[in-house]
């Protein structure tokens, strides 16, 4: 795998003039820009040729802005932040051979969370995204009952470069991982990173795939999980297969190690449902170990082995880690791929497990 670096190519623009400003005179123009400028923004100018002609004006400046939405280009336009020619324009209007556009891009706003000096993980990093492996214990998102100490608190102290997600300086999380998993993640530094990943992830393109120490020993060698996971019908802290309402939810998965009384597992996901793999290996029999809302804690009185029993019920958080993480590129369109190796605690059940099924 190439580490990328710099940045990132000035894709299409290359049908017209850009111009950026801060202020003052417009480069090549004959004077002011009539927007109004502000501290930080941005002015780019376009002038659109004979091929380009014909197409709707917020589509024409989709095509050149690939840092901003269709949402975002179209709030440009009603807020007049989009002339054409020199006058203000309409969101469908049908660009011609020579049209001067210009688009004032504000500057991106601070975010409301605190930057936070939290030492992080960094596996890669570009101008565009970067890969974290998570501990367990980290929050991904401020929320009520945890206002700091986040993975986005952490982020918004190491990243110096960030350019914007929605018009504010924050990192765009496009996938989480729960409090006590451990593991990768990948968080963009830009709209365009951010759109192009929340793609993937939505086209279910994203390659995931974890390990989890589960309780008992399965009768085969791997499987396919396909069971709709919602909100449990009587308690709503937790997931169930059993929701009237769930959501098409599959793991796929095969044994990594077996230690006869626990198995250590792999387990791909082809969707990302809260709690998926928990509530589905709940669902197979084969619960997370220290998991202490799906079933685990009760599943270690029936291992026979007081010793192993016990440090079984030791382990303070479920045993559940994001191991492989592969993705494409966003802007470059590279294949990336990355792995991350058990992480202490499991690691350590896992050795002690293994010396004690050879005896």
């Amino acid at each position: 795998m190439r580490v990328l670096g710099g940045d990132t190519p000035d894709s299409g623009r290359e049908a017209g003039e850009r111009d950026l400003a801060r202020g003052g005179e417009e480069p090549g123009g004959s004077g002011p820009c009539p927007i109004g400028v502000h501290a930080g923004e941005e002015r780019h100018r376009f002038t659109v040729l004979p091929e380009e002609r014909g197409v709707r004006l917020d589509v024409y400046l989709a095509g050149k802005e690939p840092g901003l939405s269709r949402a975002q280009i179209q709030r440009a336009v009603w807020e007049g932040r989009v002339l054409v020619n020199d006058s203000p324009a309409k969101v469908g209007r049908r660009v011609r051979a020579g049209d001067s556009i210009v688009i004032a891009i504000p500057a991106a706003r601070p975010s409301e969370v605190a930057p936070e000096a939290i030492p992080l993980t960094v596996l890669y990093e570009d101008a565009s995204l970067l890969v974290i492996d998570k501990p367990a214990g980290m929050v991904v998102h401020p929320a009520p009952g945890h206002p700091g100490g986040t993975l986005v608190n952490a982020l918004l102290h190491h990243c110096r470069d960030l350019s914007g997600i929605g018009g504010v300086l924050r990192p765009g999380i496009v996938h989480r991982l729960d409090k006590d998993t451990s593991g990768l993640l990948v968080a963009a530094k830009s709209d365009a990173a951010h759109r192009g990943l929340a793609g993937q992830f939505k086209r279910h393109e994203v390659a995931k795939t974890y390990q989890a120490l589960v309780y008992g020993d399965p009768q085969t060698d791997g499987g396919r999980i396909e069971a709709a996971v919602g909100r449990h019908p009587t308690d709503r802290k937790k997931m169930s297969t059993q929701s009237r309402r769930g959501r098409s939810a599959v793991s796929v998965w095969r044994v990594h190690e077996r230690f006869g009384c626990a198995a250590l597992l792999e387990v791909a996901i082809e969707t990302g449902r809260t709690h998926q793999i928990r509530v589905h290996l709940t669902a197979l029999g084969h619960p997370v170990v220290g998991d202490r809302v799906y079933g685990g804690a009760g599943r270690a009185r029936s291992i026979g082995d007081a010793e192993v029993r016990a440090r079984m019920k030791a382990q303070s958080r479920q045993a559940l880690h994001a191991w492989r993480l592969g993705f494409t590129h966003p802007l470059t369109g590279e294949a990336m791929q990355f792995t991350s190796p058990l992480p202490e605690d499991m690691a350590d059940l896992c050795a002690f497990l293994r010396e004690r099924c050879a005896r």
